[in-house]
């Protein structure tokens, strides 16, 4: 496995993880924000975005890219709450009632009060990453919740999207039978679709 800048990658899940989380912290700020609005405008640019009204996405932690530039255009969003080992969907605007919360993980969630979206509602599904692969398969931290959320059948056949800057794109990850590839990547530089 090779990055590309042709030095060798770890080759375990746990140590790529380090890798490009280290990677990712080593963005400045201005760098983050550019590329996180470069990503934002490419994903625009996609018919997938295009012929969607009502599309999960996450709050970025941890230097994800950060999709807040999209929140305020004419589209049904959708944030993830953990409850457990799953993740339930609350619809969410900027300009809603119920503000965001700190969940378990420290990270934004939306109110458990904010009305609930089933698989049946939506069109396209954000899905934060660590890194990608040419062939779909992402990164994740480790606790399996996009991958158990993928697996069960009324979300399985929803298009999926990585979200990752381009430093994360590598050929090939590591991935195991239950890991579920995405359909597409999103970065800063391109959308690609498998």
């Amino acid at each position: 496995m090779v990055h590309s800048d042709f030095s060798p990658l770890p080759t375990t899940k746990a140590a790529l993880r380090r890798h490009f989380l280290k990677l990712r912290q080593t963005l400045s700020i201005a760098d983050w924000q550019h590329q996180s609005q470069s990503l934002c405008e490419q994903l625009q640019q996609a018919e997938w975005w295009q012929r969607s009204q009502t599309i999960l996405a996450y709050c970025s932690t941890r230097q994800e890219p950060d999709l807040s530039f999209l929140f305020t255009l004419p589209k049904t969003w959708g944030l993830p709450r953990c409850v457990g080992s799953k993740l339930i969907w609350h619809e969410w605007s900027p300009t809603t009632d119920l503000p965001l919360q700190s969940g378990t993980f420290g990270i934004l969630e939306p109110h458990p009060d904010s009305p609930r979206l089933t698989a049946a509602e939506v069109d396209l599904i954000l899905v934060p990453a660590i890194a990608c692969d040419h062939r779909g398969y992402r990164l994740g931290y480790g606790g399996g919740f996009y991958d158990r959320l993928l697996s069960a059948s009324e979300w399985a056949e929803k298009p999926t999207v990585g979200i990752v800057f381009e430093q994360a794109v590598v050929a090939q990850l590591p991935s195991d039978e239950w890991d579920k590839p995405l359909q597409a990547v999103c970065t800063e530089a391109k959308f690609r679709v498998f």
